[in-house]
């Protein structure tokens, strides 16, 4: 008599435990952190008002091959010899040699040289890294303008002679001698690579 009753009861408690799994709460996934937005890709551009280094250091990320005419349109360079002489600058950095010279030409003759410095001293990093394509056409470009800048004669030759231009390059570094005497680095690069084109 016992025992059925202790196999109904067995099986109320099977019948009771499935129930209870079935209807357990399924568990609540852990809430996962709000991913804060991602930072902004764009540079934030300097103001172009203001004084003619200013103007540079917010135009100098659009110096290149396909913003330069658009920007220097849109923002145009103060109208000091400084101002022209940083938009010569730029537009030499981003390739456009020929544009570069004419924002030179347009200045007074005595105000060239001055703006030719002003290219100078921007596009002389990037003689100093190398870049032996870029920086030759603007060490020529200031030679233009001024014709005994001992270090862009040097970086001019330099450039020409990896580029595989022999005679503008005996020129260019036998004029860099001519004006440079100190016997350092530069003097004993210039001389080898002279050497080595009298071969």
């Amino acid at each position: 008599m016992h025992r059925p009753l202790m196999i109904a009861g067995l099986g109320y408690l099977v019948v009771c435990a499935v129930v209870a799994i079935r209807h357990e709460p399924k568990p609540q996934p852990t809430p996962q952190p709000t991913p804060s937005p991602a930072p902004q890709l764009t540079p934030a551009v300097a103001s172009f008002g203001g004084p003619a280094p200013q103007w540079f250091a917010a135009i100098k990320p659009f110096c290149n091959a396909v913003e330069v005419e658009v920007m220097q349109g849109r923002h145009p360079a103060p109208a000091t010899v400084e101002g022209q002489g940083y938009s010569a600058a730029c537009y030499a950095l981003a390739g456009r040699i020929d544009s570069a010279r004419a924002v030179i030409d347009r200045l007074a003759q005595s105000d060239r040289a001055p703006a030719a410095g002003i290219v100078f001293n921007v596009g002389h990093p990037v003689a100093d890294a190398g870049d032996d394509r870029s920086a030759g056409p603007i060490m020529e470009l200031v030679l233009e303008y001024w014709p005994n800048q001992y270090m862009a004669l040097y970086h001019a030759g330099m450039s020409e002679y990896a580029l595989g231009q022999p005679s503008l390059a005996r020129q260019h570094l036998t004029s860099f001698l001519r004006y440079y005497h100190e016997d350092d680095g530069w003097t004993h690069n210039a001389r080898d690579v002279l050497a080595r084109l009298s071969e």
